[in-house]
């Protein structure tokens, strides 16, 4: 196995997926993908592929299929150590000679930003298919591991579909997401601090290059917070300034960009449904599904099916640096360019702390209940974690649940563990938050059938002293700070 170099955090599960499809003792060439949003890692994680195992890495550019042979022709002789380049006069040339590098020992043959050769040579996957045909030399005759990467999420998650040429040849499709809350805790080393992680998280999300576009560290302590973020998120002289926007408009797929970023807007605003949506945009409900559907694709939304009521789903913002961007920098941003993003912040105070800290913190409970949480915390395997609304007679009304934790078992019906109620208030959560959350336990479809759901109360703030006891004398009660957010189970 591949040691993991030090200079990559983190990605031990990348990591081992690539040492694993490098070492394959298979005979013959096999395909993989590597693909995610920009910024994720995913090149200095295949150049460190390529210096320990000897492979040979392209980075293609936006330019003509002749200046790409060109660069490629170069590379790949610098590569042999060749004085003069090498001249390729046609696609299917490069790719017989660049498969035969795997002919002695398997060797990565890694092409990065793909993307940009298949815009420029569109029948590129239909040239790979035929070299890659079960008779051709490359299958027969070399343990080439050809790496396909791209930041083009749409145009390479097509390479594998339907009737593409690619289909049923790669052997590994690897998909670089950012870090989840913990890891991205680590990565800026904010760790200790488990208030100015959640924070930090909230704002610039697990993308690992904004580390380096905020200049390098994050802020020094909750003092420093606020400064930090006005000048390192808030400043036009800063590259974090227009990343919200950039995610939408460097995406190939996305031909409109505006009805796209209005729809982020709405959500944004806090319109998670379908016809709240719609609402916002003044569009009917049907002319929606190509919005969100595209948003999908490139992992900017994400659509979460409701608990109870599988067609009945909610769309969340999936980027918090998108969500970031949509209310306050888009709408404040000349004053943002005049220098008065001090006043932009503290006047936005509220918005921040409903609409980024408090959805966010919800999004991190049900992270924690279905990565985090032991068995004993949620009264079984979580096998799903998702939100719902559940109807009341007695109130007149919907009440809304943000954490319902199934479980799914063979030959048997789904149960509910757990449910939870997550509040990101400044007020300590006490006795009747968990007098509501008994109330809507008992609203559940399954209350009056067996054992009753734990009951998970999430704050970030810490809980009365009254609950704590209450709690303490209870079985069926767990609280959670962000200290057991962050570091427990």
């Amino acid at each position: 196995m591949l040691q993991k170099p030090e200079r990559l955090f983190g990605r031990e599960t990348e990591w081992e997926e690539l040492a694993d499809f490098v070492a394959s003792p298979l005979q013959g060439a096999t395909l993989g993908l590597v693909y995610g949003r920009r910024r994720q890692g995913k090149t200095l994680m295949l150049e460190l592929l390529a210096q320990q195992t000897g492979g040979f890495l392209f980075g293609a550019t936006q330019q003509t299929e002749a200046q790409n042979l060109a660069d490629l022709g170069a590379a790949y002789a610098a590569h042999r150590g060749l004085r003069h380049p090498i001249t390729f006069h046609t696609w299917r040339e490069a790719i017989e000679e660049l498969l035969r590098l795997g002919e002695e020992r398997a060797t990565p043959l890694i092409i990065d930003e793909f993307p940009y050769l298949v815009s420029a040579t569109p029948a590129l996957p239909s040239y790979l298919q035929q070299t890659l045909s079960p008779l051709g030399y490359a299958k027969q005759h070399t343990r080439t591991r050809l790496i396909l990467c791209g930041s083009a999420l749409t145009t390479m998650a097509q390479l594998l579909s339907g009737g593409a040429p690619l289909r049923g040849r790669a052997a590994m499709e690897l998909v670089v997401r950012p870090f989840r809350f913990r890891e991205a805790a680590a990565f800026w080393g904010v760790d200790h601090d488990p208030e100015l992680a959640f924070r930090l998280h909230a704002l610039v999300g697990g993308t690992p290059a904004y580390l380096e576009m905020s200049g390098g560290s994050g802020p020094a302590g909750p003092t420093d917070f606020d400064r930090w973020v006005q000048r390192r998120l808030l400043n036009p002289a800063s590259a974090m300034f227009r990343e919200g926007a950039l995610l939408l408009r460097e995406e190939p797929s996305i031909a409109d960009p505006t009805s796209y970023s209005a729809t982020l807007s709405a959500i944004s605003a806090g319109n998670h449904r379908r016809s709240e949506i719609a609402a916002a945009l003044g569009r009917p409900s049907s002319a929606l599904a190509h919005l969100l559907s595209g948003l999908q694709d490139i992992g900017l939304v994400e659509q979460v099916d409701d608990a109870l009521r599988g067609k009945r789903s909610v769309f969340r913002i999936a980027e918090p640096v998108i969500r970031l961007h949509q209310l306050l920098i888009q709408r404040h941003e000349a004053e943002l360019i005049a220098g008065r993003a001090d006043r932009v912040w503290s006047a936005n105070a509220d918005t921040v702390a409903a609409k980024i800290y408090g959805v966010h913190f919800e999004d991190l409970a049900r992270q924690w209940c279905f990565e985090h949480a032991a068995p004993d915390t949620l009264g079984g395997t979580a096998t799903s974690v998702r939100p719902t609304e559940l109807p009341c007679r007695e109130h007149r009304r919907g009440h809304e649940l943000d954490v319902v934790v199934t479980e799914t078992a063979s030959f048997s019906a789904d149960r509910i563990t757990a449910i939870g109620e997550a509040k990101s208030t400044e007020a300590l959560v006490d006795t009747h938050q968990l007098e509501r959350l008994e109330h809507l336990r008992g609203l559940l479809p399954s209350a009056k059938v067996g054992s009753l759901p734990k009951l998970l109360l999430f704050s970030r703030s810490g809980f009365s002293a009254d609950l704590a006891r209450l709690a303490d004398r209870r079985t069926d009660v767990e609280l959670i700070d962000l200290d057991r957010l962050y570091a427990g189970e």
